[in-house]
């Protein structure tokens, strides 16, 4: 390797959180640029570990605690930390040189939604994932921009394949993700054919193409879109063997409000008196005794997690499968 072959890491963290029936993820804008995830490179001489290195990044330009955390990915591919115009690429090598920018990504959840530290923090916001995912957001109906936009486009991704066994792999991807039997967990392999497709922003920008017009949902900064929806999707798909749900949860919450969480996450809707059995049949909770005081409607009973569940069960969790409701 010569003195211009280097690589850099950078440590990323998507901030999942949930409020009511929204899901949010934190963001950092850098000097005016596009939204972004807690970033910063791992420097080896002042950070014992990879994620106490994250911890340290999250912590200056967030002012916030990481609170549960977990390694999700490294992103390496070539040519994946390409900077936006007129910004540098933290982490990345000197100009001139043959660098690759290898980026380790974190899955982080807390219940500290809207904390005072987040807010006083330049620049950072909560932000609803489904901006910039909005296809993904089943809860009330089959999203209109799947039919009216997005099959469209990618029948024409198919036809303009280069040759028929490349089509035929298209249409294969095209209706494992958008066809019939929606697979919530496959957020990450829809935006990869949007990005492969031409229909999101980040595609244009990498590839320096002239956009032919806004993008679908809000673009990110560098990769960072495809690093939140691998978090998304890890989350969606360990919800079903893991109560990684109550990470996000107030000590105490009525199981409506359980429900409407578990529903904003995965996207779906569920059917009332079937989730209550699968949490009763899962032993994941239990009474505290205790009321809420809606200003509006009946008092509901609150509920805590039996943490005694990781013990009992191999994998409790909240599956979703067979129990869904149909959207309307």
């Amino acid at each position: 390797m010569s003195t211009k072959d280097t690589v850099s890491i950078g440590l990323s963290a998507a901030i999942l959180s949930v409020e009511g029936e929204r899901p949010f993820v934190l963001v950092v804008a850098h000097e005016g640029s596009q939204d972004a995830l807690p970033f910063g490179p791992f420097d080896p001489a002042h950070h014992r570990t990879l994620e106490s290195g994250l911890r340290k990044w999250v912590g200056e330009q967030t002012k916030f605690e990481l609170g549960y955390t977990e390694q999700l990915y490294t992103f390496g591919d070539k040519g994946r930390h390409l900077p936006s115009p007129g910004s540098p690429s933290p982490g990345s090598p000197s100009s001139g040189s043959r660098g690759r920018v290898v980026s380790v990504g974190y899955l982080a959840l807390t219940r500290q939604f809207f904390n005072e530290k987040a807010r006083e923090a330049p620049g950072t916001q909560w932000r609803g994932w489904y901006n910039y995912f909005p296809w993904e957001d089943w809860r009330d109906q089959k999203p209109a921009m799947i039919e009216s936009t997005i099959l469209p486009a990618l029948k024409k991704f198919v036809k303009d394949a280069p040759d028929s066994e490349t089509a035929e792999l298209r249409r294969e991807r095209v209706n494992v993700c958008f066809g019939e039997g929606w697979d919530e967990e496959r957020v990450l392999e829809r935006y990869e054919l949007l990005y492969e497709a031409g229909l999101v922003e980040e595609f244009h920008r990498d590839s320096a193409k002239q956009s032919k017009g806004a993008g679908l949902g809000i673009p990110m900064m560098y990769d960072h879109r495809r690093i939140l929806a691998t978090a998304i999707a890890r989350l969606r798909g360990k919800l079903k063997y893991r109560p990684l749900v109550f990470e996000l949860m107030a000590p105490a919450f009525t199981l409506l409000e359980l429900q409407r969480a578990v529903e904003a996450l995965a996207g779906l809707r569920l059917h009332k008196q079937n989730f209550r059995r699968l949490v009763a049949e899962q032993g994941l909770v239990e009474g505290t005794g205790k009321f809420s005081t809606p200003a509006r409607g009946r008092p509901a009973e609150l509920f805590r997690f039996r943490r005694e569940a990781l013990r009992e069960r191999p994998a409790p969790g909240v599956r979703l499968g067979v129990r869904r409701a149909k959207p309307g």
